[in-house]
């Protein structure tokens, strides 16, 4: 009871030494707080801002305002080289629409601008102004080759050849009136006057072929020229594509007026040359000839950036009534918000608080903390009391450590004090068998104090290797002549197994103790009469060495526990034919320290066989 007042204490301490301000509760209700009174001014000021602007999207008015802007920049880009009147076409939308509308340069260097000098722009264009490409807009009726159909260039007529052109149109209408064909008259943007017919209207089946005298359709000398041009620039792209055949490109017009000077004959030329790939290759070919030939006419390319104008408010005026609806709102929200986070952070303090008063108690104890949530909270529970149990399990196998460490070194110092003791007194004369006697104890007691010494520079991470290019073969065989001996006097045999191109990176002095332990374990429980092998393969990028003997094994339930300190599967604890239980810990110990591994496997009146596999190294260039 006075243990538990006094950590009753602690814990009541440990509350009161915390600051109000870093308490988890209070951290929780502040932030909870300030998230839903942001929360809801942003989506008031949101809400408010953006309904006009969204009322307008929805109806398709600033879809439909964009496209005309566009619509008619391109025209201007279309019919002038630069952007010098550009400033009042601007403006003029810009009073049209509404919209804050601005030209720039592809470097953002500013052309033309509704907005006040100084006004930043958007942050990005809204669409790029170039007649010549106009892939990603352009006004109803564009062709898909991506021109603007306003581009005419060196194609505009001069007013002498329009009134030819005028003269032969009218009289083909005419003509065609009089096989009773309903005919129209098109000007196109070049000034070239066409004759329309109905769609499907085939003039020679009214027989009026012979209105067709070819004349309207041929090129002027105005046309000519330009077509010549058109030939030289396209003439070196289609030698390229293997399309050149000669002559100057004569390209038919088309009567709606779109393409008066598209490529509709080379086209159906090539196709019936080359299928669809020739073709295509054409007009690729026609295309970027056509561009080069236009651009001098057009302005160059700009960008276009669409703004909220100054119709639009950048500012909003809430009536009263507006006003207590928000702050009522707003006030509910963070009511609510402020309720929920209290009782959700209550419910996550209560476990931490008996996690802590738990971790507060003296260590003997190994208090541990109901589970009652299967959330992180519960899940840290459930990690306090494993680690409880692996404390309370460490510490029954520190007592027992202690406990086997008093008992072997008991043994051998009560066995030496006894003899010196009677060797005192003059019981007994100190010959050489009694001086043979208490060296071996003394061995004994030393080989334990080496051992102990090894676990715990191993533990503590500062054993040390002296590393060197060893041949696995080499180290059986030296293993297995110090043991030599031992096995002929026990009467079993020792072999040993070596793949010769075996080689380990290894402290040869370590690996010999690792392996001696595993050949002194196999050899004392090994019957007469029995074997011990050696053997060492090389297997991928692991050299694996094992030690295998055909005595009378392990028990299954007793294989998990053979690397435990002190731990003997022959529970009498026969120091003689036991050993002292630390063998095997050295050994995986020796072996991780090597980064390899350590593994036993056994059967019961079978055998048992250790395998420690090392990583592989590569042999020295002087090895035989």
């Amino acid at each position: 009871m006075g243990a538990l007042g006094r950590g009753d204490r602690r814990e009541a301490g440990a509350q009161r030494r915390i600051p109000l301000r870093k308490r988890l509760l209070v951290r929780l209700l502040s932030v909870s707080a300030l998230i839903a009174v942001c929360s809801v001014a942003a989506t008031a000021w949101l809400a408010v801002t953006t309904t006009t602007s969204a009322l307008k999207e929805e109806q398709g008015q600033d879809l439909a305002a964009d496209n005309s802007i566009l619509a008619r920049l391109s025209g201007y880009a279309a019919t002038h080289s630069d952007w010098t009147g550009a400033r009042r076409t601007v403006r003029q939308l810009a009073a049209e629409t509404g919209r804050r509308i601005a030209l720039t340069t592809p470097d953002r260097t500013l052309v033309a601008d509704s907005a006040p000098r100084g006004t930043p722009l958007p942050p990005r264009p809204a669409a790029t102004v170039d007649p010549l490409r106009t892939d990603t807009y352009s006004e109803t009726g564009a062709q898909l080759s991506g021109i603007d159909p306003r581009v005419v260039g060196p194609y505009r007529l001069p007013a002498g050849e329009r009134a030819k052109l005028e003269a032969l149109a009218t009289r083909r209408k005419q003509c065609y009136e009089r096989y009773g064909l309903q005919a129209g008259v098109v000007r196109t943007t070049s000034g070239r006057t066409v004759v329309t017919l109905p769609d499907g209207t085939d003039p020679a089946g009214y027989g009026a072929s012979v209105c067709e005298d070819g004349q309207l359709n041929a090129p002027t000398p105005t046309e000519s020229k330009a077509l010549a041009d058109l030939t030289d620039l396209a003439r070196p792209c289609l030698k390229q594509s293997g399309l050149d055949l000669g002559g100057q490109l004569f390209l038919t017009f088309d009567p709606s007026g779109k393409d008066p000077f598209g490529g509709g004959y080379l086209v159906a030329k090539y196709a019936k040359a080359g299928k669809g790939v020739m073709a295509r290759s054409a007009q690729h070919c026609l295309l970027t000839a056509r561009r080069t030939q236009l651009e001098p006419y057009v302005a160059p390319v700009a960008e276009l950036f669409l703004g909220i104008g100054d119709q639009n408010p950048s500012r909003f005026d809430m009536s009263p009534a507006n006003k207590a609806k928000v702050m009522g709102a707003a006030g509910l929200v963070l009511a609510v918000t402020v309720a929920v986070t209290a009782v959700v952070a209550i419910r996550l303090v209560r476990p931490l608080r008996a996690l802590t008063e738990a971790a507060q108690q003296p260590p003997e104890l190994h208090v541990r903390v109901p589970v009652t949530t299967r959330d992180e909270t519960g899940i840290l529970a459930e990690a306090f009391n494993d680690l409880t149990e692996r404390r309370a399990r460490l510490e029954a196998q520190r007592r027992a450590m202690v406990s086997d460490i008093a008992h072997e070194l008991r043994s051998p110092l009560t066995n030496i004090r006894g003899w010196l003791e009677v060797v005192r007194d003059g019981v007994v004369e100190p010959d050489p068998p009694l001086l043979d006697s208490l060296h071996e104890e003394a061995l004994v007691l030393q080989r334990i104090i080496d051992d102990l010494q090894d676990l715990a520079a191993a533990d503590a991470g500062t054993l040390r290797l002296h590393r060197e290019p060893l041949r696995a073969a080499d180290l059986l065989e030296q293993v297995g002549a110090a043991h030599r001996v031992a096995a002929d006097a026990g009467d079993v045999t020792l072999r040993t197994e070596a793949d010769g191109t075996a080689w380990l990176d290894a402290d040869p002095v370590r690996m010999r103790q690792a392996l001696g332990n595993l050949v002194s374990n196999a050899l004392r429980h090994t019957p007469a009469d029995g074997t011990v092998t050696l053997a060492a393969r090389r297997e991928g990028a692991d050299v694996v060495l094992t030690v295998s003997d055909t005595g009378t094994g392990i028990a299954p339930e007793d294989l998990p526990h053979v690397f435990d300190r002190f731990w003997r599967a022959e529970k009498s604890r026969s120091r003689r034919t036991g050993g002292s239980g630390l063998g095997l810990p050295i050994v995986r110990h020796l072996v991780a320290a090597h980064g390899g591994t350590a593994d036993a496997a056994s059967e019961p009146g079978a055998g048992s066989v250790f395998t420690l596999r090392l990583p592989a190294a590569v042999p020295p260039a002087d090895a035989t």
